[in-house]
């Protein structure tokens, strides 16, 4: 994995973090926790590429096994 990927998931998951507790403690709970689902939907769409090169890795590697 291309370590400027796992930066940018640090920053998103910092600054989600962040978010949450500031919405929290100005008593925001429902947006704090709308602002964690959003990042996590970030982070996935992120990795997401990164993902379908897994599936396609193994796909690729299965046949292989079978002869």
């Amino acid at each position: 994995m291309e370590f400027d990927l796992v930066l940018k998931i640090a920053a998103v998951g910092l600054i989600v973090a962040v978010l949450h507790q500031i919405l929290c403690k100005i008593g925001r709970d429902e947006y704090a926790m709308l602002m964690v689902l959003a990042g996590i939907l970030v982070i996935l769409m992120m990795l997401l590429p990164r993902l379908l090169e897994l599936l396609e890795t193994v796909q690729g590697i299965i046949p292989m096994a079978m002869m």
